[in-house]
């Protein structure tokens, strides 16, 4: 027996052991783990092809994880280090967060300037087909994996979208995309608008930046805060963001484990000018992250929250790693606004509701919400305005 097969040996006896031993801590029959052992047996003697035991071990795992829930997934060792590096605002790809709603593969939002954003894909679109393969099949980390590949290589997603009447196929060249996370302009006098596109380790820095130079130098006395479109990122950048819109010791948002462990996170209170009256636009593209900030301006009557119901993605995903440089994204704990409301599959809804219009040119949330802030003084006198 060479030395290879030794070591792949030593392997699978420790991962077996490992598992039994931790299963049959849990009380789990020692059978169940007998037939795990047994399957790989048989592949391995019977199988018509070559076939690897860490493979197949790594096969198991993945789809054990994937079957917990959405979210939850396996990833490589280059996944992982892609992972990292998207996170600091930087990767290569089309440019499109990816979930699975109502067992579809489904578009939570295109990022802002990337290849996908310019071929047309939009928030709620059903990826049926990746480069002519159906995706019904596919786990959450496979169709990402079959999205991602060489820079300036092509991959067609097929899409279904409520307002096509047929399927339709969008070729679209992979790029690095490079994000900046905030931008700002002045719209109109008295009046400021911050888009943040995602939450990265710098975004709450850029969210400063921009507010300074809105507030100081262009002396802005209301405030746009577009959320649209975007797919969340780390937690600590939401209660960051939140933070500079909220005094010191407010909670932003609070979690509970599986048992029911219950852990706040408080805003730091970062600014000081919290009477700023704001309006925070969202839509079904405004996730995780996103709808932490727009919870919890909303619950505490910061900001008007105006738009379209979020997508609803109320879940905490650890990053676990394991000893051979792959790790685990597992979701461990369930996401809940200051007033105890759970993000998971309801989102959040808007004090005002706007939907946006398809292919339209005018952008008529924001319309909207440039007139909400024209008129403040009236709205909040009415009755039940936040």
């Amino acid at each position: 027996m060479t030395k290879k097969k030794i070591v792949l040996l030593f392997f699978i006896i420790f991962a077996v052991c490992s598992i039994t031993l931790a299963i049959a801590k849990e009380g789990v029959v020692y059978e169940e783990v007998r037939t795990f052992k047994e399957a790989i047996s048989i592949i391995k003697e019977h199988y018509v092809g070559d076939v690897e035991a860490r493979d197949l071990i790594q096969a198991a795992i993945e789809g054990m994880i994937e079957s917990l829930d959405p979210h939850s997934t396996f990833l490589t060792q280059e996944e992982l280090k892609e992972k990292t590096i998207r996170m600091k605002g930087e990767f290569a790809g089309v440019g499109i967060q990816i979930g699975m709603r109502d067992e579809n593969l489904t578009v939570i939002s295109p990022i802002e300037g990337t290849p996908a954003y310019k071929a047309g894909l939009k928030a709620g679109d059903i990826i049926i087909k990746i480069d002519h393969e159906p995706a019904e099949a596919m786990s959450l980390s496979e169709a990402v994996s079959r999205i991602r590949g060489e820079i300036g290589t092509p991959v067609i997603l097929t899409i279904l979208r409520d307002k096509l009447e047929e399927p339709k196929d969008f070729d679209i060249t992979r790029e690095i995309i490079e994000i900046v996370s905030v931008r700002y302009e002045l719209l109109e006098e008295g009046i400021g608008y911050i888009r943040i596109s995602a939450f990265q380790t710098k975004t709450a820095k850029e969210l400063s930046d921009a507010l300074s130079i809105l507030t100081q130098e262009k002396e802005i006395s209301s405030l746009i805060v577009d959320l649209r479109n975007n797919p969340g990122g780390l937690l600590s950048s939401a209660v960051d963001v939140a933070g500079q819109f909220l005094p010191e010791g407010k909670l932003v948002v609070y979690i509970k484990d599986g048992q029911d462990r219950r852990t706040n996170f408080y805003a730091r209170g970062i600014r000081l000018d919290y009477a700023l009256p704001m309006v925070v636009l969202v839509n079904r593209g405004s996730a995780s992250a996103s709808e932490i900030v727009a919870g919890a301006l909303g619950d505490w009557d910061r900001a008007v929250i105006l738009g379209e119901q979020t997508f609803g993605k109320g879940t905490v995903q650890s990053l676990i790693p394991l000893h051979d440089g792959s790790a685990i994204n597992l979701t461990t704990a369930i996401y809940y606004t200051p007033k105890g409301i759970p993000i998971k599959e309801e989102g959040i809804t808007p004090r005002i509701i706007v939907e946006a219009v398809i292919e339209e040119d005018e952008d008529i949330q924001l319309q909207r919400a440039i007139d909400l802030l024209r008129t403040w003084e009236i709205f909040r006198e009415l009755p039940g305005a936040a």
